[in-house]
């Protein structure tokens, strides 16, 4: 099996690749627990100059996860796959994903260390012996049984690792536990140690001006002139019809690389003014 070190595979053109986020848990989609993944990633690409461009959310369904895995390893995305990692019966991430990959399971032997250090950490505590034949600690080591070709993840909340899969189509998915206070740093170090030649210097950033008085499919056009002017920027509108500031209206505006931004938005502006509306204040936010 590799280490962690070994890099995933990486793409030949060196385009940045497209992220994504697999939410798992019957926790999350009841409503027993309020699910903070997906806000947290946005965050952790946001302050590498990267976005996300999807994410889903699965419950404790071997056949649907298994599905959503497979699409992922088909892909040619980045996927930080969270959440049903463990050893309880309703956790089935791992097995899954050695059914997307048409892998085998298998005890990774790094991992095997490393909770076996945790174990001898706990008894330490608690001030009792380590007994590694114990029931218990043997059952243990099924956290450590990932698909044959997986790589480890450090987990550095208790040593109980994660881990990252290749799959044939190019994509690499990273599984890291459901509980945030693991999980996070585990995705700050995955992008920080592979990803980090595509992190961008001069974040992206979005201009837009609130409007009233107009609907989109008036500016619909407009919008159109402008992504097709300016290739490198995307033009977004949100309209709102009950803002507890603003009331009814539509946010207009563009997004990009700051200099492409700035002319892009000028001409949004010059393109707005035949149709005599009237402009709330001006936002800018890096995203």
């Amino acid at each position: 099996m590799n280490s962690q070190n070994t890099a995933p595979n990486p793409d030949a053109s060196r385009s940045t690749p497209t992220f994504g986020v697999i939410i798992i848990g019957d926790e999350i989609l009841s409503g027993k627990r309020a699910d903070k993944h997906l806000p947290k990633v946005i965050e952790l690409l946001a302050a590498r100059g990267l976005s996300l461009s999807w994410a889903e959310y699965h419950g404790d369904s071997p056949e649907r996860i298994t599905a959503a895995l497979a699409r992922a390893f088909a892909s040619a995305d980045v996927v930080f796959s969270c959440g049903g990692i463990g050893a309880t019966p309703d956790d089935h991430t791992r097995q899954c994903a050695g059914r997307a990959l048409g892998q085998p399971l298998a005890l990774h032997p790094e991992a095997e260390a490393l909770i076996r250090e945790r174990m001898q950490d706990t008894a330490r505590e608690q001030g009792v012996p380590y007994e590694p034949d114990r029931h218990d600690n043997i059952h243990r080591l099924n956290m450590g049984v990932f698909p044959q070709s997986a790589r480890i993840i450090r987990n550095p909340y208790n040593k109980i690792p994660g881990f990252s899969c290749d799959g044939p189509g190019g994509g690499t998915v990273h599984f890291v536990p459901g509980f945030p206070v693991m999980a996070w740093p585990m995705i700050e170090s995955v992008l920080d140690a592979h990803y980090s030649d595509f992190f961008q210097r001069n974040a992206h950033v979005e201009k837009s001006v609130i409007l009233f008085g107009s609907m989109e499919a008036t500016l619909t056009p407009l919008m159109q002139t402008i992504e097709a002017s300016h290739p490198s920027v995307k033009v977004f509108s949100l309209p709102s019809v009950d803002h507890p500031q603003w009331g009814r209206h539509i946010e207009l505006g563009v997004k990009g690389e700051p200099e492409a931004v700035e002319v892009a938005y000028a001409d949004l502006r010059s393109g707005l003014e035949p149709f005599g509306l009237q402009y709330g204040p001006e936002l800018v936010r890096k995203v």
